[in-house]
């Protein structure tokens, strides 16, 4: 991904901050195990921001080997751990069961990603397949 030279690091860290509010909302409402008060969650996407940002590249690095055997599968166990890490560090969010964390982290990974694709395109064009169809 690209950085949008156009939004100030502030403004975009704002709104990666709201989108994953709302993703972690959007798990709240879809799983009965994941749950908090509206400051809860405000404070939850604060804090999973904030792991994301700083502890998460970390542990990814961490564990390119463990990827490179699992075909990255070990990268969506990073993400898993780090919101449950979240739930862990926010006293009134929480996240109960196994299964309940790997939707959670789904939903929330899916909501990061499609809000990513639709508010921060990327500019290369071709990439991937497409290269060798026009060609």
């Amino acid at each position: 991904m690209f950085y949008d030279r156009g939004m100030s690091l502030m403004q975009r860290t704002l709104v990666s901050w709201a989108i994953d509010a709302l993703a972690l909302a959007l798990a709240a409402w879809i799983f009965s195990g994941v749950y908090g008060s509206v400051a809860a969650v405000i404070v939850a996407a604060l804090v999973f921001g904030l792991l994301s940002s700083f502890v998460k590249p970390a542990l990814k690095l961490l564990t390119i080997p463990l990827a490179l055997v699992t075909l990255g599968a070990a990268w969506f166990a990073v993400a898993m751990f780090i919101l449950w890490l979240t739930s862990a560090i926010v006293g009134g969010f929480h996240i109960h069961g196994f299964w309940t964390l790997v939707g959670a982290t789904v939903v929330v990974w899916a909501v990061g990603a499609a809000a990513d694709r639709w508010l921060f395109p990327s500019r290369r064009k071709g990439k991937g397949f497409e290269r060798f169809v026009r060609a």
